[in-house]
């Protein structure tokens, strides 16, 4: 079961990739904030995936997030995320990332518990309509 205070941290090393020109959100060589929000829902979602059961994933639902300082190409950025408030399938987490100087963002981000075969085939039943 995921219980308040379960905690994961996801880290990468900040590429051209990971930039605002390579998101086209904005036009510096610096790590983007959609990158950064990435790197928050990935350490939340495997955060959840460690207590669920294989036939269960979690989606994203809501992201509330400050970008609070720029980072260059070459530097180390971590993403935390902390499980603050589980309410049946919804799980909130307390979200930073770090580079190697500073807190560079944090916020919250919300999660929801599906079972993993029903809600692909919601999906994909709903892609055939389209």
């Amino acid at each position: 079961r995921i219980k308040i205070g379960d905690q994961y941290v996801s880290d990468l090393l900040v590429e051209e990739k990971h930039t605002a020109v390579a998101f086209g959100s904005g036009n510096l060589y610096v790590f983007s904030t959609p990158m950064m929000i990435g790197l928050m829902e990935n350490a939340a979602m495997i955060c959840a995936q460690n207590s669920l059961d294989p036939a269960y994933s979690s989606v994203g639902i809501a992201v509330a997030i400050e970008h609070l300082a720029a980072t260059p190409m070459g530097q180390k950025v971590k993403a935390v995320a902390t499980v603050t408030e589980v309410e049946g399938k919804k799980i909130t987490f307390e979200v930073e990332a770090y580079d190697e100087v500073e807190c560079i963002g944090r916020g919250k981000h919300t999660r929801f518990i599906v079972e993993a075969e029903s809600f692909l085939k919601r999906v994909n039943d709903k892609g055939s309509k389209g």
